[in-house]
């Protein structure tokens, strides 16, 4: 079987700014990104259907036998188990939502008339399978690292702790890959696993409290407070306070500073003592920017904190108000609050706002990657100048001026 995971056109608009730079399916929920997730529980080839300009770096992979699965719908076994028995021509739905469809070796285009033509089957779908907003990916994060944790671990035996300096509760909650240095921590699995990926490092002084997720290769730096249901992906240096919340690869945090109940995408990083309200004064829902709707869109949660693209960047002592949203390669400084939605290539802060030049956004791009000796291509190039020019209706002092 070869998956074919594609954007529901809808969703990926409600995903946005995050779903400027991945397909859906990339989106990181619990441990694994919904693409790992669907390579490892379906054990078949899994490619993408995106939009035009992010099909060369993500591209799709078309044989002879080709079902196409919604990028946003988080796999279990029940649901992996239905989509190998589709027939050819039938597709899964969830309230109206196509979840998948085995479309033999039709490409999207063709497969879409076939369905309409075609038999399917309904599908009892739990709700915090799919992501359909970006604040569902904290919602939903513990309950998935509780998920993928069981996915992950099932018959392999955990590294042990071996620093007899660090305090151990509900130890067989805990899995340790190969490489994890743990020094002199705090580790509480009773509430939810710990999961701490290959060559990843918890420093000094660090409290961990699960559900908790950090993958290969990163750090929570010295004394950091990890309050639980928070994922931090692979390369990352995290300090400071996180609750609820899930960071992309790449991203530093490394200072002290609160982050609650956000998102944070792919080479981010936030300035010493950036902090981030999560909850308003009066308690009431929190309302954040929806490109779907172009306007403000009540999450229906009490707690959301920030929402941030790839490449976006904080200077000292920010302060983030409930529930904003900043899109991609944004540089927000200064003092005070920020306007809650920022638009990408935003160079700024509460005094107001310029445009953040492509070149010279691209030339921060090309430093940052590259310290990670990963390249700064002319695939990458060519997003950043297509991203910069989807997004110039948002960036209103351009028409000012």
């Amino acid at each position: 079987m070869n998956i074919i995971l594609f954007d529901d056109p809808v969703i990926r608009q409600s995903l946005l700014p995050l779903t400027f730079t991945r397909p859906v399916a990339e989106i990181r929920v619990g441990i694994m990104t919904i693409t790992e997730k669907w390579q490892m529980q379906a054990g078949a080839t899994v490619s993408y259907l995106t939009q035009p300009y992010l099909q060369h770096k993500f591209p799709a992979h078309y044989d002879t036998h080709n079902v196409f699965v919604n990028g946003a719908v988080c796999p279990d076994g029940v649901l992996v188990e239905q989509v190998k028995s589709l027939k050819v021509g039938e597709g899964l739905y969830c309230d109206g939502l196509l979840v998948a469809l085995n479309a033999d070796n039709l490409d999207l285009h063709d497969a879409a008339e076939l369905v309409m033509h075609s038999s399917s089957k309904r599908l009892e779908c739990r709700p915090e399978n799919i992501i359909r907003e970006v604040w569902e990916i904290f919602v939903q994060n513990g309950n998935q690292i509780r998920r993928d944790f069981e996915v992950l671990t099932v018959g392999r035996e955990s590294q042990p702790i071996g620093d007899r300096y660090t305090m151990v509760y509900g130890e067989e909650n805990i899995f340790i890959e190969e490489g994890v240095k743990i020094r002199a921590a705090i580790l509480n699995a009773e509430n939810g696993p710990i999961y701490i990926g290959k060559n990843a490092q918890i420093h000094e002084g660090a409290i961990i409290k699960g559900p908790f997720a950090i993958c290969e290769g990163s750090n929570v730096n010295v004394g950091g407070k990890m309050r639980g249901d928070v994922t931090i992906g692979p390369f990352c240096k995290i300090g400071g306070e996180v609750a609820a919340s899930v960071i992309f690869g790449y991203t530093n945090k490394g200072h002290e500073g609160y982050l609650g109940n956000s998102v944070l995408g792919e080479w981010c990083n936030l300035g010493a003592d950036t902090n981030t309200s999560n909850l308003k004064n009066n308690y009431a829902e929190v309302k954040i920017w929806s490109y779907a709707k172009g306007g403000f869109k009540s999450t229906g949660q009490q707690f959301c904190g920030l929402i941030m693209g790839d490449h976006s960047k904080s200077g000292i002592n920010t302060m983030f108000n409930t529930g904003t949203v900043v899109g991609v390669s944004a540089n927000i400084f200064g003092a005070g609050y920020p306007r809650n939605f920022i638009p990408s290539f935003a160079w700024g802060g509460a005094s107001g706002f310029e445009t953040f030049q492509l070149r010279k956004a691209s030339e921060v791009a090309n430093i940052v990657m590259g310290r990670r000796n990963l390249p700064f291509n002319d695939i990458e190039k060519a997003i950043f100048a297509e991203i910069f020019d989807q997004t110039q209706e948002y960036r209103v002092w351009d028409r000012k001026s």
